[in-house]
């Protein structure tokens, strides 16, 4: 990826900083994009050096439950060997028949997430798991090697040391890079000063990408990648520099974009279609390759974690039913299991010998040290056999008046699983009205254009680029609307739970990485805006709100907006 990214940087910028050839206006342009990213990367600097939880108790240089779950894997990758991360988020563990998982003093609160999976092993033990895509992680896990070599620094010993020697290397020096692409994009495809140095500036300062510096997260790699891919496409499709590495890097960029963001699979489709349609021997030959080797290496490292293809957030439902009973007055009556509400030290229900007949009769063969759990009011339990380590939900279906035995497959449901307690808090219940959601995604309290009004330029941008008369602007604009509906509606379209905003985040953070097409997108508003002084006091207005609300939560990104704090203060809200 560096190599690939100092090739477009040099090779495609075409001259350099101190050539004499370059005109007086493009030089003094040049000299603000630098101003802009030095400035830029120099506070990410300062902010990743005093990263520091909020809790006083158990000060950490982890920010959230979400960052928490990777840095663990990359703990457990290069300290032990293996995926799984059982005694990193506990003090002691003792796998499945004491159930220390159920203990929360033996919790570690530095490291201990809610966002880990439950499952089976390819040992046939049940562990622990990060809950998010590993290619990432595994990464990284190759950068923390070195640091653990050559300085013989841990992630146990040396949280903060490692943590934030990372976060440069990972987070902004790539983000740097991003923003010196961005400049480029913006001096080649701009057509005024003012319009240029304004996008860069948006992009320096006024959207949440800077914000995300600060902790390890999946939504800032995939915008640096989508800003690489754009940079390697746009030569190609518009001015036919067709070097191997344009198509190379486009599809390297395009699928890691893709490997972070799940609906990036949208933009991987559109960026190979046009790199097929302006030259499908050199997209066959040079493009897919290194797709291929980010898709095999996503898939790869996931099967090596979890011994499946498929991710974790794949498997949130039971398996297929072994057994059905009539449910009547010959069914056995499974006893109460005292509070259904209190996941973390529900009891055990022993099996009478009737249930053991019962299920023996359906084919489902379990040992007499078999027992119950209660797993939500009523309605389900959880029935474990801990000679055979297995698990299988047993579900009471009053609509089909019957009971099903069905086998484990939601990894998200285990004893002191935040999300499967029913005790979800905030925002993490999940919006019940859709389109209330959709109201608050865009323009309340998360919304893309309340809190970052200068997308408004993006919309204006599109529109003067789709109803205008240069063919490359309309195929392009076209593109990023389709784009940007298609993850908008994939995301607006989730069932309650995952209708949460992202959980507690400074924006709608699942959009984060369509910022660089964005701002690529508002270059045509941004200069149709330079002639005119009103016109340019409106586009600062908007550079001055979005960059207050992407210095609201500078200090840790995993914390609620600006407007949500405000309204929940006014009594507007409550969650």
């Amino acid at each position: 990826m560096p190599i690939l990214a100092h090739q477009f940087l040099v090779r495609g910028c075409g001259f350099a900083m101190n050539d004499e050839s370059l005109s007086v206006s493009k030089y003094w342009r040049w000299s603000v994009y630098g101003l802009l990213i030095a400035i830029s990367v120099g506070t990410m600097t300062a902010r990743v050096m005093q990263v520091e939880s909020a809790s006083r108790a158990d000060p950490s240089p982890f920010l959230s439950a979400n960052d928490k779950s990777r840095w663990a894997t990359i703990r457990a990758l290069v300290d032990e060997g293996t995926y799984v991360i059982d005694d990193i988020i506990f003090k002691e563990y003792e796998n499945f028949d004491d159930l220390a998982e159920r203990k929360e003093d033996q919790r570690d609160p530095v490291w201990h997430s809610i966002d880990v999976v439950y499952h089976r092993g390819s040992d046939g033990k049940w562990h622990y798991y990060s809950s998010k895509p590993t290619l990432f992680p595994t990464l990284l896990a190759g950068e923390y090697w070195l640091i653990k070599k050559l300085t013989g620094a841990t992630l146990e010993e040396k949280p903060f040391y490692v943590v934030r020697l990372m976060l440069l290397f990972t987070n902004v020096l790539p983000l740097g890079l991003a923003l010196a692409a961005l400049a480029w994009l913006a001096e080649k495809y701009g057509t005024t000063d003012w319009g240029r140095m304004f996008v860069v500036a948006c992009g320096c300062g006024a959207t949440c990408m800077t914000t995300f510096a600060v902790a390890l997260n999946n939504h800032l790699p995939a915008a640096v990648s989508a800003m690489f891919t754009l940079a390697c496409l746009l030569p190609i499709c518009w001015q036919r520099q067709e070097e191997w590495w344009r198509f190379a890097g486009a599809g390297l960029f395009a699928a890691f974009t893709a490997a972070c963001e799940l609906p990036a699979l949208a933009f991987f489709v559109v960026v190979a279609s046009m790199l097929v349609q302006r030259s499908p021997r050199q997209a066959l030959v040079w493009f897919v390759p290194p797709a291929l080797l980010i898709a095999a290496a996503a898939v790869g490292t996931n099967y090596l974690a979890h011994d499946t293809w498929k991710p974790p957030y794949a498997q949130r439902q039971d398996g297929k039913t072994l057994a059905k009973f009539p449910l009547d007055e010959k069914t056995p009556i499974i006893p109460a299991a005292g509070d259904p509400t209190d996941q973390k030290r529900a009891p055990r229900i022993s099996l009478s010998s009737e249930l053991q007949q019962w299920l023996a009769g359906g084919g489902v063969t379990v040992s007499p040290e078999s027992w119950l759990e209660e797993s939500r009011p009523n309605k389900r339990w959880v029935l474990v056999d801990p000679q055979s380590r297995e698990r299988f939900a047993m579900i009471k279906d009053e609509d089909q008046e019957e009971i099903q035995v069905r086998q484990w497959g939601n990894w998200y449901e285990f004893p002191g699983s935040y999300w499967s307690s029913g005790n979800l808090q905030g925002v993490d219940r999940g919006e019940t009205s859709t389109a209330l959601y959709a109201v608050h995604c865009l323009i309340g309290h998360h919304g893309l254009f309340s809190l970052t009004p200068i997308w408004l330029l993006t919309v204006l941008g599109l529109g003067l680029a789709i109803t205008g008369r240069d063919r490359d602007w309309r195929e392009l604009s076209i593109a990023v609307v389709l784009i940007s509906l298609a993850v908008l509606a994939f995301y607006l379209t989730r069932s309650q739970i995952d209708r949460n905003y992202g959980g507690v985040s400074c924006c709608l953070r699942w959009m984060l990485w369509l910022a660089p097409l964005w701002l690529v997108a508002m270059l045509p508003a941004a200069d149709w805006a330079s002639p005119s002084r009103r016109a340019c006091w409106f586009c600062l207005a908007f550079l001055a709100i979005s960059a207050f609300s992407a210095t609201y939560n500078s200090l840790n990104p995993f914390s609620h907006p600006w407007i949500f704090e405000y309204w929940q203060y006014l009594g507007w809200m409550k969650y």
